[in-house]
Order: C-alpha cells, then structure tokens, then sequence
C-alpha cells in the first residue's frame, strides 16, 4: 500500500456542537456528512463531494472545539514514544479505531496540538490541482518557532527550507521527500494560542469571507494577498474553531 508519510492526511472538527458546525461548513463549502460505525459512538464523516476529508468528533468536557490535523506516520507507537520524548505532551495514547486505523494525539512542546495516524488503508494520493472545499494547506502557529521547528524535524524527519517574510519574521516551509507538506511560523497575533491552522480551498477568498461572517463566524485575519501564493483569511468559526481559506495563484 502506498502511504505519504508526513503529510497531513485527515482533519477533525473536535465539537462542542456537531449539528451547528455540520450547519455552517455545509452552508460554507457544501460539505456533507454522513454517520458511520466507528467503536462505540457513530463518526460524523466528512465529504467535499464524494471525497471524504475528514470528521466531526465530539469534545470532551471543557475542551474548546479546534480543527485537529492528522499527520501520516509509518509507525504510531514509534512516533508517540519519540514525540513525547522529545518534549509533546501525549493526549491520547495509540489507540486503534476499527476499521479505520491507529492514532494518537499529542501537544507539541510549544503547545500545538495535532494528531499521528496510519490507515488501515492507503492514504490519499496528492492531486495536482487542489478542488474547491478541499485541504489546501496546514500551518503551525507557534510562540517558539525555533523549538517548534526542532521537533518536527527530529521526530519526524522533515527538512525546511526558510522563506525571509521581513517585519513578520521567517516561515519556514515543512517539507519531506523534497515535498512542500506544512509551514511553521512564529504566531503574528500575540493572543493566538500554538495550533495547527487548517487552509480550505476557495474560489474566491473575499466572497468565502463574506458568507462565513454572515454565518456566525469571525474573520481574524481579512482577504490579503501573498504574492505567488494566492489570496487568504483567517476564519474563526462559531464554535471557536479557527482555520482559513484560501484562493490559490494557480487556480
């Protein structure tokens, strides 16, 4: 089977409310999802089309609801030893989640959350254009960029290559097999807790902005341009989850 290692292949919506989150982001990006058997409590499948991406899961207890990005590993048990080793805090051990596949949920050591996963089957193959709806990108928001950076890369063997952003420091570019997969950044927004921020792809970044304030949710960070890249903004959900949209260059 063939697996992509280091890349982050399922996104999860940890929910305080499922049915009003499974509300918004249908009306947002015309997501459906449907209940499947997954242990003892039904899975809220995520499907852009009929391509699943990812879920809705319900928080525990206290837990504020957060996009949880799960990151591909050749070995779930290996990676939870050595990340929490190497400073993560475990969340949830290795667990298996029949028929799916084996996970487990860490904190990095600057605090960002995110989760290591190995399928039960193949993961997805890249694509050469990203679909409207679909996962764009995934990017860690970090108040130690320099440690956060560390970590990933002596835990999971990424390389980076460094991208000077002048006043707003380096973003570093996450990548494995010479394949761009993730972006680190020291956090610009000083009350931004560490996390892994999720981008959705849109056709148009200012009309997806617009439709997501008229739906209840916050814009952080308003349409802005990164030249070659693309045009984004930073959403915050009416749950309290946070990710962005973006329009690609290429599309």
């Amino acid at each position: 089977m063939s697996y992509l290692h280091g890349k982050f292949v399922w996104f999860e919506h940890v929910s305080n409310d499922i049915a009003k989150a499974r509300t918004f982001y249908g009306a947002l990006f015309g997501w459906h999802s449907d209940a499947v058997p997954m242990g003892e409590q039904p899975y809220h499948l995520i499907k852009n089309g009929e391509q699943a991406i990812g879920g809705f899961r319900s928080a525990p207890p206290g837990v504020q609801s957060h996009w949880l990005s799960y990151l591909s590993v050749p070995d779930v048990d290996a990676s939870f030893k050595a990340a929490t080793a190497a400073g993560a805090k475990g969340l949830m051990p290795p667990t298996d989640f029949p028929p799916a596949g084996r996970g487990a949920a860490l904190a990095d050591p600057t605090g960002a959350a995110f989760a290591i996963w190995k399928g039960a089957t193949e993961d997805r193959p890249d694509a050469e254009k990203t679909a409207a709806g679909d996962w764009f990108w995934n990017e860690c928001w970090t108040p130690d960029d320099k440690k956060a950076l560390g970590f990933y890369e002596s835990v999971f063997g990424f390389a980076h290559e460094a991208m000077d952003m002048g006043p707003q420091g380096t973003y570093y570019v996450l990548k494995m097999d010479d394949k761009p997969r993730a972006g680190l950044m020291k956090s610009t927004e000083a009350k931004a807790p560490p996390l892994w921020l999720p981008y959705v792809a849109v056709a148009d970044c200012d009309a997806s902005a617009e439709k997501a304030k008229s739906l209840g949710a916050q814009v952080v960070v308003p349409p802005t341009d990164i030249p070659e890249v693309g045009r984004f903004a930073v959403l915050m959900d009416p749950a309290g989850a946070a990710l962005a949209v973006i329009r690609s260059a290429r599309s």
